[in-house]
């Protein structure tokens, strides 16, 4: 019976819940904003815009120096950023108005203007501006609701930027993808330098000499990770770099290479197993086609060798070039082996000669010359200073009875009447 008279008693002392007075700000976001706040916010938009162009005119001395255009463009992002702020303020909706309702069409414009950082930079000012204002904007009881609203929203804003940068990231690196490969394929096709020049520079590319091209096997999964992995080595041993991928083939495009020979053997590496061939250093992107087309001659090549170092030059390959039918190769023996020693004289010629038919012996070339072997020694060490290539090492002896054979059929025998011409 106690029990009952008591709750009976706290029922009759309880407050009963009032009904909303006439008067009073309807409530729009739970018990957090009012219609008396948003109608101050709203009709506040112009004086914070105004307000907040100030202070980024104070405070960000990066925003100063951009053009008038760019300084619009931004302005319109902040000034659409506090509109939508009262927007989102009454209806809060899911971050894909942000998109919209901040950046409207502006991303583009934004990533080309300022880094992601100096947005961010923009946004906080912005916020900052509306969050100083508060106590003019909000009643006593609101403005903590309101605070809490101010950083909720410039959370969301900042995640939007940070989307519209990655999706600009991402759009740009496609391109630059695409565009990397148009050059390339224009180096490896001989295209106009010109054309080459602004493709290249458009990614970056600042050498403008010491071009080199290297060929070999594409791995099985060359995927992006694989590419920037590829394109961090490369930026340890040249200046700049380009990758291109053709079927099987992995084609590396270097500029400004420091040290050729520890940047080869490093990248080799990065290929798949198979041979890797690199082309002759070029001092012009015209020359790049020539050392990239004797790059991939040396790859058609390179099974001829079967001792070819790896990586190994197209310039190593030159008689497997010439059995494969490569003109370049031709053309390249007779100009660099061949006509030096013509132009040499002093026996040098006739002296490579018998020593390669008589079976690489100094003493049988030395017998069929009728000199000493000494002699014959010293001619091979001229052959060597004239052409680079050591007569007494197999292979590059290899080479110059190569030269001497294609030099023979490159020059045309005399007729008949021109020696009887020369006789008499």
């Amino acid at each position: 019976m106690a029990a009952k008279n008591s709750g009976t008693a706290a029922a009759a002392t309880a407050v009963p819940e009032s009904p909303p007075q006439a008067g009073a700000p309807k409530q729009v976001r739970g018990s957090k904003s009012s219609t008396v706040t948003l109608e101050r916010l709203r009709a506040n938009i112009g004086p914070l815009s105004t307000t907040m162009l100030r202070e980024l005119e104070n405070t960000l001395p990066w925003y100063r120096r951009l053009s008038a255009d760019e300084r619009s463009s931004l302005g319109l992002v902040a000034q659409n950023g506090i509109a939508a702020f009262v927007s989102w303020y009454e209806h809060p909706s899911s971050p894909s108005w942000v998109l919209s309702d901040v950046f409207g069409t502006a991303p583009t414009e934004l990533t080309r203007s300022i880094s992601l950082q100096r947005a961010l930079q923009l946004i906080r000012t912005v916020v900052q501006v509306v969050e100083d204002r508060v106590p003019e904007l909000a009643g006593a009881t609101e403005q903590v609701a309101l605070r809490e609203a101010v950083l909720r929203y410039s959370r969301e804003v900042a995640f939007a930027a940070a989307d519209v940068y990655a999706r600009a990231a991402e759009n740009r690196g496609a391109w630059d993808t695409r565009l990397e490969a148009l050059a390339v394929d224009g180096i490896l096709r001989g295209e106009n330098p010109d054309a080459l020049q602004s493709r290249i520079s458009a990614l970056g590319w600042t050498s403008h000499n010491r071009f080199t091209i290297m060929v070999g096997p594409a791995p099985a999964e060359a995927n992006a990770t694989f590419l920037a992995t590829l394109r961090r080595a490369a930026g340890r041993f040249a200046a700049d770099a380009m990758v291109g991928i053709q079927g099987d083939r992995l084609i590396l495009v270097l500029g400004g290479v420091a040290d050729p020979e520890t940047a080869y053997l490093r990248l080799s590496e990065l290929f798949a197993p198979g041979p890797v061939v690199y082309g002759p250093l070029a001092a012009t992107l015209t020359d790049a086609t020539a050392s990239a087309q004797a790059a991939f001659a040396g790859m058609a090549a390179a099974r001829g060798w079967t001792g070819a170092p790896r990586p190994v030059s197209a310039d190593d390959l030159w008689p497997e070039r010439v059995m494969g039918g490569d003109d370049s190769a031709r053309r390249a023996l007779v100009s660099n082996i061949y006509r030096p020693l013509m132009a040499a004289s002093n026996g040098l010629i006739e002296t490579l000669n018998s020593y390669l038919q008589l079976g690489h012996s100094l003493e049988a070339a030395a017998r069929d010359l009728f000199v000493h072997s000494n002699t014959v020694r010293y001619r091979l060490r001229r052959v060597c200073d004239v052409t680079g290539w050591d007569p007494l090492i197999p292979r590059e002896a290899f080479v110059l009875q190569t030269a001497l054979v294609v030099g023979r059929l490159a020059v045309a025998p005399k007729q008949p009447q021109e020696r009887q011409a020369a006789r008499g």
